[in-house]
């Protein structure tokens, strides 16, 4: 993980690009605006049951690009390295 980012650093977090890299090699690219759920809406019904504190990472789930849906099908192996950026936060 990189250094902590505020918020008030990151602009609109309905507006941001994730990349997600299998070794080196660009396998996601999408951005925020796709989500399901928005950050707001993720944050508020968290934090109705837990308390989040300054660092916490919450995980969403994944954008398009997963090995099970690639052609040919592709899985993490032994070995792998996987990167996941936000742009604006690391």
């Amino acid at each position: 993980l990189s250094s902590m980012t505020l918020a008030s650093q990151v602009g609109d977090p309905q507006a941001l690009t994730i990349t997600t890299k299998l070794n080196g090699e660009n396998v996601q690219h999408q951005s925020t605006s796709d989500m399901i759920f928005g950050v707001a809406e993720c944050i508020a019904f968290l934090s109705t049951s837990n308390t989040l504190l300054p660092g916490t990472l919450i995980s969403t789930g994944t954008p398009v690009g997963v090995g099970h849906t690639s052609k040919p099908k592709r899985y993490l192996k032994h070995g792998d390295i996987v990167s996941v950026s936000i742009e604006g936060v690391g």
